[in-house]
């Protein structure tokens, strides 16, 4: 397995594959960098270097009982993009990853990041504040918090159904789709996974998406129904120096899963562009 070990003694792991501009990837809470296939495997054949890594406490990365917040995230990120020399790289988030895209970017990405790509971002911000007053209630976040904490493997099954819009009538399940976010979700370490909840519902990322200089690719599914449109992708764009917004009717928060081809079309366009 490829792994660094980054300052404080955490094992990330990753896969590093193929040659070209670098295209990294950040995976959603609570999975791993397996999430990327569909895409991993298009940008591999067109000839892109990919990477994808696992957050600590998730996938293959050490279970550790802290550092589980977007600061602590983005400077592993950093140490392993150090570690691989990448310069000309393009980040592309999904949902907590997108926050981790971002802060990586603002705090680390001069002279290494070339554009970067938020799809179903958590960002600015999720939770309901004095500042933030149409956010979603903090209750809300307690019950996430509470399913995990206390009945993880039927509350991470229960989840992939508004994940990926399979509630929705008409929609046709996958359920090899599901048992695969069930799997990746059972790998990582439940401390990780409870402690990431504050992290991607309570962090602010408002004045990170407003020093970023890079061009910004924003995607975001309409009836994304794990973290709402116009409370996310609709308010980080307006804050983004250079920001694009492609927002989709009906897509679901896993659209870059259930929608790969879509997506993986409109993120080529924006990396050729």
């Amino acid at each position: 397995m490829s792994t660094i070990t980054v300052k404080d003694g955490t094992e990330i792991y990753y896969k590093d594959w193929g040659t070209g501009q670098p295209l990294f990837f950040h995976h959603g809470w609570p999975l791993s960098g397996d999430d990327w296939d569909g895409q991993m495997m298009f940008f591999l054949a067109q000839g892109y270097r990919v990477i994808a890594h696992d957050r600590r406490g998730h996938g293959r990365s050490s279970q550790t009982a802290n550092g589980h917040d977007m600061d602590t995230y983005a400077a592993d990120v950093a140490e392993l993009t150090q570690a691989l020399d990448l310069k000309d790289a393009i980040h592309i988030g999904h949902s907590t990853g997108g926050g981790e895209v971002i802060r990586y970017v603002a705090r680390y990405g001069k002279g290494r990041v070339a554009k970067a790509v938020l799809i179903s971002a958590v960002t600015p911000i999720m939770v309901q504040t004095d500042n933030n007053p149409d956010g979603i209630p903090l209750a809300i976040f307690n019950e996430i918090r509470e399913g995990t904490a206390s009945k993880r493997p039927q509350y991470f099954q229960d989840f992939t159904l508004p994940f990926y819009g399979y509630n929705r009538e008409g929609a046709k399940v996958s359920q090899g789709v599901r048992d695969n976010w069930w799997r990746q979700g059972m790998m990582g370490a439940i401390k990780a996974h409870y402690d990431c909840i504050k992290a991607f519902s309570e962090t602010d990322f408002t004045e990170d998406l407003k020093s970023v200089d890079v061009p910004v690719l924003v995607l975001h599914g309409e009836d994304d129904q794990i973290v709402p449109f116009p409370l996310t992708g609709l308010k980080a764009v307006k804050l983004l120096k250079d920001g694009k917004l492609i927002s989709y009717p009906g897509f679901p928060h896993g659209m870059p899963t259930t929608e790969a081809a879509t997506i993986n079309k409109d993120l080529l366009a924006f990396i050729k562009a």
